[in-house]
């Protein structure tokens, strides 16, 4: 992966740049992920908020209006592009697919396989039935960075 990476919407209104490799890739197979994304799961690479920034266009919140998380998307083509989890600021989740390298971006973890369509195949390393435990997510993000050769987090301390 060539940083930094640049991307946009269908109609190349909204374009967006990130700076830093992803913490980690998944796919979710929730009912609104499908939805939402108009196929069997919907994929997320997610970045520190610090990497990323929208270089062109306006985006505007989409999908779920709720307090919890923001769905970005292009307001012309109604493209979804990224989320913003108001719990979690530090972090961006962005559909990979947007970039222009797209080929990267395999996923590393698959959520909600209870809603997976039966012939849906991610070839995720790991896979949970709902969102994982938020206590998992270090053990996750340390293994995706030693599997990609990337130095995003610290050393575990032994």
């Amino acid at each position: 992966m060539k940083l930094p990476l640049q991307g946009n919407c269908r109609c190349d209104r909204v374009r967006i740049r990130v700076t830093k490799a992803p913490l980690v890739t998944m796919a979710c197979h929730c009912s609104g992920c499908q939805r939402m994304s108009s196929s069997a799961f919907s994929l997320t690479a997610i970045f520190p908020a610090d990497a990323f920034e929208v270089t062109d266009g306006e985006p505007v919140i989409g999908g779920l209006h709720g307090a919890d998380t923001h769905h970005f998307f292009c307001a012309h083509c109604m493209t979804w592009m990224f989320t913003r989890p108001v719990p979690a600021p530090h972090i961006v989740n962005v559909r990979p697919t947007m970039f222009d390298d797209r080929a990267s971006f395999s996923p590393f973890v698959e959520t909600f396989t209870k809603a997976k369509l039966p012939w849906a195949v991610t070839g995720a390393v790991h896979s949970f039935e709902e969102f994982p435990p938020m206590e998992a997510f270090g053990s996750l993000m340390q293994e995706f960075a030693e599997r990609n050769g990337s130095r995003v987090l610290p050393p575990r301390a032994s």
